[in-house]
Order: C-alpha cells, then sequence, then structure tokens
C-alpha cells in the first residue's frame, strides 16, 4: 500500500477534541469530541475511517455517523490520493461505534450509501501535512431525515492535528448554516487510533 496513503490514515485515525478552541471562542466553536476510527471496510485497495462527533456535554449522543474511504487514484496524477464519502441508511444502529470499536465490526456494505459529489482531492504540501479539499463545481449532497441537504467538506490532516473546514449550506442561498463558519475547526487528538490499521490488515 501506498506510504503516503498509509500516513494519511494515520494521522486521521484518533479520538481528538477541540477544547483549547472552544475555551478561547466559546461564541463560535462549540467544544466537540471527534473520534474516527479504522473499518474493515474496502481493505483491497484503500483504507476506511468511520467518523461521528459529539459535544462535549452529550457525549453519549453522538452524530453525523459517515465513512470516509482512502484511497490511491492511478489516473489522477494532480491528485492521486482521494476521500470517498459515504452515509449510513440507518444511523442510529451503528451511533457510538467510535467508543465502541466492537460494533465498526459488524459494518456491513448494504448498510451504506456511496455519495457520488461527495469526493476529496488530496495533496501534501510538506512531509508532514495533508489537504483535501473537493473538486470545483462539485456540490455534496446527502439525505437526512427524508430532507437533502447539502454540505461542504474539507480538512487538513497532521501527526496530532486534525483541522475540519466540513460546514453545512443552505441549497437554495448558498449560505452556511454551521459547522466551521468562521474558520476550521481545530481538533488536537487526544488518543491514537493508529495501530488498528494494522489489526485490519495493514
Amino acid at each position: 500500500m501506498d506510504s503516503s496513503l498509509l500516513t494519511l490514515a494515520r494521522y486521521m485515525s484518533g479520538e481528538f477534541d477541540n477544547r483549547e478552541q472552544a475555551i478561547a471562542e466559546p461564541i463560535w466553536y462549540v467544544h466537540l469530541r471527534l473520534w474516527q476510527r479504522p473499518v474493515p471496510l474496502f481493505t483491497e485497495d484503500s483504507l476506511t475511517l468511520f467518523a461521528e462527533q459529539a459535544n462535549i456535554l452529550q457525549s453519549g449522543q453522538p452524530y453525523r455517523q459517515r465513512l470516509l474511504r482512502l484511497r490511491q487514484v492511478a489516473n489522477e496524477p494532480e491528485s492521486p490520493l482521494q476521500v470517498q464519502y459515504y452515509s449510513f441508511k440507518d444511523p442510529g444502529a451503528i451511533s457510538g461505534a467510535g467508543s465502541q470499536p466492537e460494533i465498526l465490526q459488524t459494518i456491513t456494505l448494504d448498510q451504506i450509501d456511496r455519495l457520488p459529489g461527495c469526493v476529496l482531492h488530496v495533496t501534501q504540501p510538506t512531509a508532514h501535512a495533508f489537504v483535501a479539499s473537493p473538486p470545483p463545481d462539485s456540490p455534496c449532497y446527502f439525505t437526512y431525515q427524508g430532507e437533502t441537504r447539502q454540505v461542504s467538506l474539507g480538512f487538513e490532516a497532521r501527526s496530532e492535528q486534525f483541522l475540519s473546514y466540513d460546514k453545512g449550506v443552505d441549497i437554495e442561498t448558498g449560505k452556511a448554516l454551521w459547522g466551521a463558519i468562521m474558520g476550521p475547526y481545530r481538533y488536537t487528538k487526544r488518543q491514537d487510533f493508529a495501530d488498528e490499521l494494522r489489526e485490519k490488515g495493514e
């Protein structure tokens, strides 16, 4: 497997929070906990992470469950690394899996839906940083509680820090509704899950 792909997955795997940012700017940034944990899916050609997050005050009620499939694309010389997002048909069935990894062992392909427009191209501006951003004119839509929603995706990953640019977007006006409205959520890694990549067939 490509070393850059494995390094990206290692950087992203962990339990994170944005405590310092939330204390410094509580008006703009909720104190969140973020889990990104390896999942044994698509192991033949990629590395996949399960992600969910929770308000620190309601850690037992995580939300935004999703899968991020990290893979190398041979016919894309400008962006050989890409991230494809998947949604869950029943998010409640796997809620809490970030802190209960045994649940992740039960996930099957028929539980998820590929989100066609929700793809990020990854670049590596320095030896120790990755930047993921959407291609031009490629909006990301998903269905939640029977309604079509739009989200603008993006992140930066380093060994001990993860910056999330994700924000919800009003489909009609293009106005940001939630998330990284005033800049990225700056998460610090508190617990490392990179060793779980080896357990799943590194």
